[in-house]
């Protein structure tokens, strides 16, 4: 995998990283809601009209588009395990954005998460 792809790759995960923490921020901002079928209207608009969920949809819109341009240079064996890297960066964001905890066993797991996808990129 050259520079160009494995930029491409880390590109669409990061994006697909951060759509993931403004789509929590957004949620956060509306604060806890029961789905219900009275509600789905007054909800659905609330959510819709949230700044952090549209910029996370336009990080989804966004990455999409990155990562086919990656895929159409890797192997989907290769660049499809990348995405685990999204599980690293969300897991040390949620720690200093919203003071979820960082525990062993989550830093165990994403130390895993990074020597296999280490290895699958020198291949």
């Amino acid at each position: 995998m050259n520079l160009l792809t494995f930029g491409l790759i880390l590109t669409g995960v990061l994006l697909n990283a951060a759509a993931q923490l403004l789509l929590k921020t957004g949620t956060n901002a509306v604060g806890a809601f029961e789905f219900t079928r009275a509600n789905i209207i007054p909800i659905g608009f609330k959510l819709a009209t949230q700044w952090p969920i549209i910029g996370g949809l336009s990080c989804y819109v966004i990455s999409v588009v990155v990562w086919i341009l990656g895929l159409s240079r890797v192997d989907v064996s290769i660049a499809y395990p990348m995405l685990s890297l999204g599980y690293v960066v969300n897991l040390f964001a949620a720690h200093y954005f919203f003071g979820e905890p960082l525990t062993g066993q989550k830093l165990l797991a994403v130390t895993i998460i990074i020597i296999g996808v280490a290895l699958l990129a020198k291949s």
